[in-house]
């Protein structure tokens, strides 16, 4: 990439693709996420020099490729602390780190949580296609129970991650989810991301067309979405359906589908609060079809975004605070440390 300054203003998504040949399997809904992200870039008003895209390995982890920013392919699991390294020296830059569900849940979980846990002001984009597609098929953290694979032959025993019930636990500031086969909504969801400041987590529902097809199908095809997927809208009444007939509303704390009309309005409805914790406790939840409350749709929007201070402020507020009151460093009375003793 130039290293010559450009004009934001002037930028289009054209300007962030690269001449690096695509690389994903065709109809791979890898494709429908690159273009999603080169049709917003533009529009954030950030030079392509101030923006950085860092993965670890998977299918998902080409992206820098095919980015025309700056980025790294690093290693599997631990495109976060290779991003919160970066973040915490250069606060200036805008920093993505895009990854999967097995380079993010598995071998780089550890470094997951706790990235969330710090807030670094940075934007982690999870492909999720519940398997893991570059080593060609085996089942993956997100994978369902039973589901039969290469490396599961018989089956999956594991009871597998909900990953935004994963980031609530772990306390990240934003978390949100989009599909790979809803361009306008994933728009909506990056921008939201990037507007976020503090660790943003959007988990993409993305096909595996070669070793997982239709995994997501119910919530993408015209004749399942409807009845399957609820779309969260601030300060607005959880419905869906063909004809939004259909509502969800709270019976105390479970969550209960009911049919408008008859006496159900929507202001009877559960009203969706981004501010509320307690609520999208529930919501991240709504994650198996079949509940003991009933069929339930799955979740789409941001669920929870919450105000915290930045890992990357408060450290480099601090390092100013000391290097103002002391003066500089001295690494080498820091290393020798407190304890020592002379022997007589």
């Amino acid at each position: 990439m130039s290293a010559t300054t450009t004009n934001p203003s002037s930028l289009t998504a054209k300007d962030f693709a690269t001449d690096q040949e695509v690389r994903w399997c065709p109809g791979c809904g890898d494709y429908s996420i690159l273009a999603q992200v080169q049709k917003v870039m533009p529009s954030l008003g950030i030079p392509k020099e101030n923006i950085v895209i860092i993965s670890g390995i998977g299918c998902s982890s080409r992206f820098p490729y095919y980015m025309n920013t700056y980025g790294m392919h690093s290693i599997h699991g631990r495109a976060t602390a290779i991003a919160s390294g970066l973040k915490a020296t250069r606060p200036d830059l805008s920093v993505w780190i895009v990854t999967g569900d097995g380079d993010s849940l598995s071998i780089g979980g550890n470094h997951t949580i706790h990235l969330l846990r710090r807030n670094f002001d940075m934007n982690i984009l999870l492909f999720n296609n519940q398997i893991y597609g570059l080593t060609k098929g085996q089942y993956s953290p997100t994978s369902e129970e039973n589901k039969v694979t290469k490396s599961t032959p018989f089956g999956s025993i594991d009871h597998p991650f909900n990953p935004l019930a994963l980031a609530m636990g772990a306390d990240a500031s934003f978390i949100a989810r989009s599909m790979d086969r809803d361009p306008k909504h994933l728009q909506q969801m990056l921008l939201r991301s990037y507007q976020h400041k503090g660790a943003s987590f959007l988990e993409i529902y993305q096909n595996c067309n070669i070793f997982n097809d239709g995994a997501f199908e119910i919530f993408t095809e015209k004749a399942t979405k409807p009845m399957e997927a609820v779309f969260l809208e601030q300060g607005q009444p959880l419905v869906f359906g063909a004809q939004q007939e259909k509502g969800i509303r709270l019976d105390g704390l479970k969550p209960v589908v009911v049919t408008l009309g008859d006496g159900i309005s929507k202001d009877d409805l559960w009203i969706h609060d981004e501010k509320d914790f307690y609520k999208a406790q529930i919501l991240v939840r709504l994650f198996d079809n079949a509940t003991t409350e009933g069929h339930l749709p799955r979740p789409f929007g941001v669920f929870y975004e919450t105000e915290r201070p930045c890992y990357d402020d408060m450290l480099n507020l601090q390092i100013e605070e000391v290097v103002s009151a002391k003066g500089k460093g001295d690494l080498d009375k820091l290393l020798r440390g407190r304890e020592t003793w002379t022997i007589a």
